[in-house]
C-alpha cells in the first residue's frame, strides 16, 4: 500500500489558535481534488473536495458569506 504525502498550507484566514484549516495545493493541481484538514489534528480525517467546490467555498469566505461562531 502506498501512502500519499501531502505538503500542507495553512489558511491565511486561520487566526492565532482559532479555527485552523490546512489544504494541499500541490495535490489539487495534479488531481483536481483538494485535501483539507484541521491543523490542530493533523493525524485526523482528511476531507477531499472537488477543486471547483473548494474554489466556490473560498470565494464565499472572502466575500464574508459565513459568519464566525
Amino acid at each position: 500500500m502506498t501512502v500519499e504525502v501531502h505538503v500542507w498550507t495553512k489558511s491565511s484566514y486561520s487566526g492565532q489558535g482559532g479555527s485552523c484549516v490546512e489544504w494541499a495545493p500541490s495535490h489539487a493541481s495534479t488531481t483536481g481534488v483538494v485535501p483539507v484538514r484541521d491543523s490542530k489534528n493533523p493525524s485526523g480525517p482528511i476531507l477531499n473536495l472537488p477543486a471547483d467546490a473548494f474554489a466556490s467555498f473560498v470565494t464565499e469566505v472572502k466575500a464574508g458569506g459565513f459568519s464566525a461562531f
